[in-house]
């Protein structure tokens, strides 16, 4: 079943494959328009029975008696032992051009030795950038993505109950101080460079607005001159480009995900004349021990004699399948599929297809 499954998706693949148009928004990133990362430290409360071991986390007990005294608490000398509270790291991303005021989704994992968050809620925290401010503050209820349950002698987990998100928990207090609307140059960076598709960047901008305007730096950088566009504002650019379609260039490449068997390859695969032989060893040992009773009323002693059968068997494969030179994806999958081979002989036929010097593409192997 599972060698039938592969050969069909294979085959989906040698059908022609027509190159696809793409947006321009999502073969680059303009410049400046990211996000920034956030980090905080803080308490999940309301826990039940899960939260941290207080004697293995002090930092926890720490932080709960300094945050009760800032509310008024005075709990100097008390012996604090709930399980209902765990720190937590708790870390998101503010987007590009981000207001006050604003919400965004918030991520908490617990660093102690909490059980799980399931059912606690975040109290407030502090979300800090890279350069210590603080930007957005969290808080709210925590939505964990596993569960457990325990009995007095088994555990069983599903998932990671100690992780979780606060969607819409973090408000953000300061904007990042970004003057977008004063430049006068854009650079655009292609998620994967290449020379021929920035040069098709660059003539279809420069199509598009008439002018000039764009101009290939490298295969993965594209400036874009704002002042020259005649439009009022970066901005305005922007929203005229980002839809513009693009016919992106592709390198040939085969991706193998060994655990799964999972085999995928790019229509531009080549391979040069080649034959391909496959065949399998199997050893197999079996040990069937005979027990060995004494007579009746003798004097002997019940013995076990070992005996082990093994054998070799070599199965007989088709013979030798040649490839012709400049195959193309769908003469590799007809040749592949003529030796009857499994998905996993099939990754180890294309390493070796690949060590031979014989594969013209990029072998990926996950």
């Amino acid at each position: 079943m599972m060698l039938r499954f592969m050969l069909v998706a294979l085959m989906a693949f040698a059908f022609p494959v027509f190159a696809s148009s793409v947006r321009l928004k999502d073969l680059v990133e303009f410049d400046g328009v990211r996000g920034n990362d956030l980090v905080g430290y803080g308490l999940v409360v309301g826990l039940n029975g899960t939260g941290d071991g207080l004697r293995n986390s002090p930092f926890t007990e720490e932080m709960m008696v300094n945050i009760l005294e800032r509310l008024g608490v005075n709990v100097g000398g008390e012996q604090f032992r709930p399980k209902n509270v765990a720190a937590v790291l708790v870390t998101s991303t503010l987007p590009a051009f981000s207001r006050a005021g604003g919400k965004v989704d918030v991520t908490v994992s617990a660093i102690g030795d909490a059980k799980s968050l399931m059912g606690g809620t975040l109290i407030m925290t502090p979300l800090n950038a890279a350069d210590g401010d603080v930007y957005v503050v969290a808080q709210g209820t925590v939505i964990a993505g596993g569960v457990a349950a325990e009995g007095d002698a088994a555990r069983v987990v599903h998932g990671v109950p100690t992780a979780g998100i606060v969607p819409a928990g973090g408000r953000v207090e300061r904007e990042v101080q970004f003057e977008f609307s004063q430049l006068s140059s854009i650079r655009m960076a292609l998620r994967t460079p290449d020379f021929s598709t920035a040069e098709k960047i660059e003539r279809a901008i420069n199509s598009v607005l008439g002018a000039r305007v764009a101009l290939m730096l490298d295969a993965g950088t594209v400036e874009l001159d704002i002042d020259a566009t005649g439009l009022r504002s970066p901005a305005h650019v922007l929203s005229r480009i980002e839809n513009i379609i693009v016919e992106p260039e592709r390198r040939a490449r085969v991706v193998i995900d060994q655990r799964s068997g999972t085999i995928v390859m790019d229509e531009n695969v080549r391979i040069s004349r080649v034959a391909v032989a496959q065949g399998n060893l199997t050893l197999t040992i079996e040990e069937a021990p005979i027990v060995v009773q004494p007579n009746p009323f003798s004097d002997g002693e019940t013995v076990v004699v070992p005996r082990t059968t093994a054998a070799i068997n070599e199965e007989i494969g088709t013979g030798l399948a040649e490839v012709p030179p400049g195959a193309t994806l769908k003469d590799v999958v007809s040749g592949l599929n003529a030796l009857g081979v499994s998905p996993m002989d099939m990754i180890d036929i294309l390493k070796s297809i690949k060590a031979a010097g014989a594969l013209h593409a990029e072998f990926i192997v996950q």
